[in-house]
Formats: structure tokens, C-alpha cells, sequence
């Protein structure tokens, strides 16, 4: 809830007397003092509301709806290491913003991690510079084979990454996926949505993201071939309802090849 400043001249000349009656005018020191006071009330709502001191990736997600299933991906991995157990010890990430993830998911016990950021990593920090050093996490365009092996990681992890390609690319993109993890994919994708594309989205992804219902999800898999995990998708389901978890993103859970 807003905090309007106080009226002080309204607050004080209503006692009909006092040091600042209605007919004493208000010193001009005092009266830009009150203006600034109120200024700094407005700006620290602002503030607050847009996280603070938070991470850039939950400024992002929080301030422009950038990534926002990115962030979804940090906040859910207890509930994925519920679901997919010893399948995490191992985990690719791809999508923007990875090298946030990627530190995340180093920081989980008997947890290693890769990352691929599809696009441009722009303004990288220290800690993401080191990652990309040691190879850690990778540029790549994903419209084109990925350069691993088949079945290089327990579990792919993609996110804020598929909305932006059509299906044209999306038929090469998600075999590719299932074909590097050895026990699954877990897709988190946007739900769909009236927002306008963003100038800043279409030049630098050169589409504006397509976010697609559930539906449509499930039918494409089935038009490519790819079978979902309903067993890791139960798993997952109910470690969300125990934990009170409510992704704010659509999460699907694909089958390995085997």
C-alpha cells in the first residue's frame, strides 16, 4: 500500500492554532524539506518493489518480465531434485541468462552444470566471464545441431529459449535437446499472453516470442515423436504441492531416447 506524504499545513491548521496555523505561512526551508521528503517516499516504494538490492536476473524478471522462466528454473530446483533424484547430478541448462543458473545449480551438493545461452551473453560479470573461461557455459545458436554427445547430461533443462523459434526451428531444436540427456528434458515455457512484443526482444532475438498453450505443446511433441515423462511429471506435482511451490511458468517433462 502507497504511503502518501503528510499535509502539514492541513494537519496542524485544523487544531486552529499551533506553530503552523492557517494564517502563518510555512517557512521555505520547511516546504522544500517536506518536498523532498516526499519525493524520497515515492522513490523508495519504487525501489522496493522492484526487489531492491535483488540479483539482476530477478530485477529483470520482476521489472520487465525478461526471462522470467529463468528465474522460475532457480527457485524450482529443490522441487526438481524431489523429482529427478540422481538424474541432477548432471544438468545442461539452456536459455538466457545461464550463467545465473549455472552458478545455482553449482552450488547443490554431488551438482555439476553447463550452460548455453543462445544468444549474445551482453555486460557479462566476473563470475560469468569465469564460467565461459572454463567452458563452463557456452554461446550458441540452437537452431543448429548442439556440439555434444549424445546423452552428455542426466537432465536438460531449457527455459525463456523456445518461445522465440518457430516450428520450423523447433522441429530440429527439441530432438537435439533429447538427444544430448540420458534421463529427460524439462522444458519451462511462458504462458500465453496479450503483451505486445518488445522493439528490444524482436532485434535481438529476430522474432518476438510466441508464447503457445499447453495444448499446442502436447500436440507438437506428439508430431515430432517425443514422449512425455508422466512419471517425473507426478514426481514433480507433487513436490510442488508440498512444498506450497506454484510455477509461474508452464513446465513440461520429456523422455529421454533410449
Amino acid at each position: 500500500m502507497s504511503r502518501r506524504p503528510v499535509n502539514s499545513s492541513r494537519r496542524f491548521g485544523d487544531s486552529g492554532g499551533g506553530l503552523f496555523s492557517s494564517k502563518s505561512r510555512s517557512p521555505p526551508v520547511l516546504s522544500i524539506a517536506l518536498v523532498v521528503l516526499g519525493g524520497l517516499f515515492v522513490v523508495g516504494y519504487f525501489y522496493r518493489g522492484s526487489g531492491g538490492f535483488g540479483s539482476r536476473l530477478d530485477s529483470v524478471s520482476r521489472i520487465e518480465g525478461d526471462y522470467l522462466c529463468s528465474a522460475e528454473v532457480q527457485q524450482s530446483i529443490p522441487i526438481l531434485k524431489k523429482a529427478y533424484g540422481d538424474s541432477m547430478h548432471k544438468v545442461l541448462h539452456v536459455g538466457p541468462d545461464t550463467c545465473y543458473v549455472v552458478s545455482k545449480l553449482l552450488k547443490e551438493e554431488e551438482t555439476e552444470a553447463w550452460g548455453i545461452e543462445p544468444y549474445d551473453i551482453e555486460e557479462a560479470d566476473s563470475s560469468c566471464k569465469a564460467l565461459i573461461r572454463r567452458s563452463s557455459v557456452r554461446v550458441s545458436d540452437i537452431k543448429f545441431p548442439l556440439p555434444y554427445r549424445p546423452k552428455s547430461f542426466s537432465l536438460v533443462i531449457v527455459s525463456d529459449a523456445l518461445d522465440y523459434l518457430s516450428p520450423r526451428y523447433l522441429n530440429k531444436t527439441l530432438p537435439e535437446l533429447v538427444r544430448v540427456s540420458s534421463d529427460g528434458v524439462v522444458i519451462f515455457t511462458g504462458f500465453p499472453t496479450t503483451q505486445k512484443a518488445k522493439v528490444a526482444d524482436v532485434s535481438k532475438f529476430g522474432r518476438a516470442a510466441k508464447m503457445r498453450s499447453s495444448s499446442w505443446w502436447v500436440k507438437f511433441f506428439l508430431q515430432i515423436n517425443l514422449e512425455e515423462n508422466e512419471d517425473a511429471s507426478k514426481k514433480f506435482e507433487q513436490a510442488s504441492t508440498m512444498s506450497s511451490y506454484i510455477p509461474r511458468c508452464q513446465i513440461f517433462h520429456l523422455k529421454s531416447l533410449h
